[in-house]
């Protein structure tokens, strides 16, 4: 993201942190810069105890579930493309939100983390903005359960690019 600013690629920069601990080492990385705005939604009583400022912060209670978890992300997720105002998104795509999560608080299915890949994707997608993905998180007790989410995210974001390429061929 730096790299990208500092070679005149990008200008302003998204995080969409979806990982289930709050990200407080970005936090601390990009406290002092308006050109990264970060979008950071996490189980309130997780790690750390004491949470660093971000731009927009969506603390999640105990045992949220995919209606509460991606009502959370639809009302939140499109406040921050607007208020970035950015060229590109790093997309953090925590599998630990997961319910069979040993450290994760939350209660969201297979089902719902793919789902949340699909909203965050196409809504970049819809703002014409390049994402990079970044697997995050995932203490499963089946590691299997990891690997199928971070599988999951990747093919997400193929597809919708080749979406994205067929429709600027049309």
């Amino acid at each position: 993201m730096r790299n990208a600013q500092s070679l005149a690629k990008i200008q302003r920069a998204l995080i969409i942190d979806l990982d289930v601990h709050q990200g407080n080492g970005t936090a601390v990385l990009t406290r002092d810069d308006p050109s990264i705005y970060t979008f950071d939604m996490y189980a309130a009583r997780n790690y750390p105890a004491i949470k660093e400022s971000v731009d927009l912060a969506v603390p999640l209670p105990d045992g949220a579930d995919d209606a509460t978890y991606l009502a959370a992300l639809a009302e939140h997720l499109p406040r921050a493309i607007t208020a970035a105002r950015a060229d590109a998104v790093v997309y953090l795509a925590g599998a630990d939100p997961f319910v069979e999560d040993r450290l994760g608080y939350l209660n969201v299915s297979k089902a719902g983390l793919l789902q949340r890949d699909e909203i965050v994707l196409n809504a970049c997608r819809l703002a014409r903005l390049p994402v990079t993905v970044s697997m995050a998180g995932g203490y499963a007790e089946k590691v299997d359960d990891i690997v199928d989410f971070h599988f999951s995210t990747v093919m997400s974001a193929a597809l919708v690019a080749l979406d994205f390429c067929r429709s600027c061929e049309a």
